[in-house]
């Protein structure tokens, strides 16, 4: 129960990190020592499980797909969704530079706790590990679409972000943003329980999770430090998504008006990053939550370990 309890808490985590763009809950998964093990549990919805299921074999069918560690984890990761989608709506109206600073300052020190995993720095391991990290700052210079409500696009808005979403360093949220829609789910969709966007995205969702965890755990297992480098170097990359002091950029058309949606809000295009002027109250203020977000990685990882240790103790 202990374990199941801590699982939950992870899944907050991962939930709370993936309703930011630029936070991967796949950072939070490496990190807390449940990555490869998520995998695994997904991918192992296959032919045997529906045969199980099919069978009436519950207990066997619970065992093969670890579904109990899922329940767990996804509970906490739907609780983080749905009460902080709220929460953040508000962070970012009023206080986006801080908001901003503590997912830098988390993202940061999750470089080092992440590569700090790898075995053995070989030459091939270090070029994943610039790949990565060249992928990643491509993708967040990238200009994003417009918003767009049909069914088939939205399914491959859900495939796209499930994706990236279980990926350390890319964001889901980070890509429904490059894709036109952050604003239309994260914040729209969900607050207002609205299944016309969200059914098509949970279908895409589901298809992409299914088929992208088979390959993920096996290239996990086949090339163990070039996968954790790529993932470490998207993690890298992702900082410059992550830059406190930037400005939204609001979408207009052809006339130079403000495209508006439905509600009658702006819709943000991209973010323009400047440097703050002087030494002032909000940059010091930024740092101390840089540092308040590195502390929390450290503090994750600290949990991770004592309950690896508790495990190992309980086992023996």
């Amino acid at each position: 129960m202990r374990e199941y309890i801590y699982t939950v808490f992870k899944g907050i985590a991962m939930g709370a990190a993936n309703v930011i763009p630029g936070v991967s809950g796949g950072t939070i998964a490496l990190i807390t020592g449940i990555f490869e093990r998520l995998i695994d549990a997904i991918k192992s919805f296959n032919i045997t499980a529906i045969k199980l299921l099919f069978k009436a074999k519950f207990k066997e069918f619970v065992i093969h797909t670890d579904l109990k560690f899922l329940i767990s984890l996804f509970i906490g990761v739907f609780i983080a969704i749905v009460s902080l989608a709220r929460l953040f709506d508000y962070l970012f109206e009023n206080y986006p530079v801080y908001i901003w600073a503590y997912f830098f300052g988390l993202v940061l020190a999750s470089v080092y706790f992440v590569g700090k995993t790898i075995s053995k720095w070989t030459k091939s391991v270090i070029i994943t590990f610039i790949i990565g990290a060249a992928i990643a700052i491509l993708i967040s210079v990238l200009s994003p679409a417009s918003e767009n409500r049909n069914f088939f696009y939205m399914i491959l808005c859900g495939i796209a972000s499930i994706c990236s979403m279980i990926l350390p360093g890319l964001s889901g949220s980070f890509i429904l943003m490059l894709m036109g829609n952050y604003q239309l789910v994260a914040i729209d969709a969900i607050n207002n329980a609205d299944f016309t966007v969200l059914l098509p995205l949970i279908i895409g969702a589901v298809v992409g999770l299914l088929a992208f965890s088979h390959f993920l755990s096996w290239i996990f297992k086949k090339y163990r430090n070039e996968t954790i480098s790529i993932l470490t170097g998207f993690i890298l990359g992702s900082l410059s998504i992550l830059w406190p002091w930037q400005n939204e950029s609001y979408l207009k058309d052809i006339l130079g008006n403000f495209v508006l949606k439905a509600n009658g809000d702006k819709i943000v295009e991209h973010y323009e990053k400047y440097m703050p002027v002087g030494f002032n109250t909000e940059v010091i203020l930024a740092i101390v939550f840089v540092i308040v977000g590195m502390i929390s990685i450290w503090a994750i990882e600290k949990l991770a370990e004592e309950n690896k240790d508790v495990k190992e103790e309980s086992q023996e």
